[in-house]
């Protein structure tokens, strides 16, 4: 699962689920629309983002996790529990 962009974008549909593309690029304010759908599409082909698109004028998309989206919670939390902890360990190193 390669992507610089995935764990963000799982990382906020396990924050606030569903979500809209523009909600999206929102929380991703560093990445084009054009990379946030391609990590979207990639992410909805490996079966851990579904998006549901309603029938209504104008169009209307949401994204949210499937149930396997879902089990990465843990990961991704302990991903992020990591990172905090380098950074201290950075910040602490830094004023040595």
């Amino acid at each position: 699962m390669g992507g610089r962009w995935k764990i963000p974008i799982i990382w906020h549909l396990l924050q606030a689920s569903p979500l809209r593309l523009n909600e999206l690029e929102k929380k991703l304010p560093d990445i084009n629309q054009r990379m946030l759908i391609r990590q979207l599409r990639e992410l909805e082909d490996d079966h851990i983002v579904n998006r549901t698109v309603y029938p209504v004028v104008p169009p209307k998309v949401e994204y949210s996790l499937t149930q396997i989206g879902k089990n990465l919670e843990p990961v991704v939390n302990g991903i992020c529990d990591w990172g905090d902890e380098f950074l201290d360990f950075l910040n602490t190193k830094d004023k040595a």
